[in-house]
């Protein structure tokens, strides 16, 4: 019932897409078909059971350097998040997707281009998008056509590209400074996801909201704070701490969300069917949840203090299990669902903060591979077994 009134309140935005549909209109891309690819596909895909307490970052010894993340084409620097593609559409399957936040000068907040690597040694970085709409890029969602999704944070929106860097559609309102975004879809080759909405779901540094809408034909196609609360701190630049580190498993239609401020992760359950203004709000602390329909959707817990120390950058591994990246001591965190922690590993000794990109690829506990972004080497690397 209340999923059936939540779709009543959004009619006349659906019956306006049935009608953009039904005359053609366009979107940006979010499926298509393509052969299969390269094995390393992004974890979120896999659907393992997150009971697994085997620890996947114990097993990550080797250090290998991908390529620098300095752009080629204006010297952006400061790799801010990471996305892989997800079909051979436009990309390769398997490929690297890096935002950088920084300029050549290094100054934070002042980057606009998106880079593309391929997952080997020595890869060199290609320029896909270059675009001022994006200035402060943290965010680099692709979709299942292989659409690319940059969120700027200076900016102020999202805005959607194809896999040739051609703009197509920028989101704003109610965003005011995106700080991170991600692809959240049940995978179109799936028989049962055919006609599933695809959205695109984004934080933003100055509300403390996060924000959703639909890039094909299903769903809420409208930008749509669906949760707010998150604590913000109200810095620039690296300094920022705010929702980020936005990680989707189709597995359990669940989203994460990591707190910088507060020092949390959480999960919002049945994220898709999250549809209308602050159905969630996040209560002072970060623990804590108010919920329109709880029956339909609500937030979780799932860690809090100790290890986590200004969390920014989060991903799903293949056995459902999450791997977190502080900014406080530049150390990763590996969680389960349920918030035991597996095991902690620091990456960079430096002092200020380095790890803002992370990725897991892998089909199982003994392929499964992990990419960061570190940029005080402005790098991107991959931990394998």
């Amino acid at each position: 019932m209340a999923l059936l009134k939540k779709w009543i309140a959004l009619l006349p935005a659906a019956a306006l897409l049935t009608a953009a549909a039904c005359n053609g209109g366009a979107t940006v891309p979010s499926a298509a078909g393509g052969a299969a690819g390269s094995q390393l596909v992004p974890s979120s895909a896999n659907v393992a059971s997150p009971s697994d307490t085997t620890s996947i970052l114990k097993k990550l010894t080797k250090t290998v350097v991908i390529g620098t993340t300095t752009d080629p084409t204006n010297g952006d620097t400061g790799g801010h998040s990471i996305a892989i593609t997800q079909t051979d559409y436009g990309f390769k399957k398997g490929q690297l997707l890096v935002c950088n936040f920084a300029d050549k000068s290094g100054a934070a907040g002042k980057g606009s281009t998106i880079d593309l690597f391929s997952p080997v040694k020595g890869s060199k970085p290609k320029t896909v998008v270059k675009d001022s709409r994006i200035e402060g890029c943290d965010g680099s969602a692709v979709s299942y056509g292989n659409a690319v999704y940059g969120a700027g944070m200076n900016g102020g929106v999202v805005a959607g590209y194809t896999s040739g860097g051609k703009f197509i559609k920028q989101y704003g309102s109610p965003l005011k400074a995106p700080f991170a975004d991600v692809d959240a879809a049940c995978p179109p080759n799936k028989p049962h996801c055919l006609y599933n909405a695809e959205y695109i779901f984004a934080s933003d540094a100055k509300t403390g909201g996060l924000v959703s809408f639909s890039i094909n034909y299903y769903g809420n196609p409208t930008p749509t704070q669906i949760a707010g609360g998150f604590a913000v701190n109200n810095k620039t630049g690296w300094s920022t701490l705010g929702p980020s580190g936005l990680a989707y498993t189709y597995a359990k239609d669940t989203i994460y969300i990591a707190d910088g401020v507060d020092n949390t992760v959480v999960a919002f359950n049945h994220a898709s069917e999250l549809l209308v203004k602050d159905e969630i709000v996040v209560q002072k602390g970060g623990k804590t949840f108010k919920c329109k329909y709880p029956k339909t959707t609500c937030g979780k817990l799932v860690k809090a203090g100790s290890p986590l120390d200004a969390p920014e950058a989060m991903t799903v591994l293949p056995n459902g299990n999450l791997i977190v990246a502080n900014t406080g001591n530049n150390a990763l965190v590996e969680l389960t669902p349920s918030g035991q922690v597996l095991d902690t590993k620091v990456i960079d000794k430096g002092k200020s903060p380095a790890i803002f990109g992370l990725a897991a690829a892998g089909t199982n506990d003994n392929n499964t591979v992990l990419f960061y972004t570190d940029i005080n080497s402005n790098q991107l690397v991959e931990l394998e077994q």
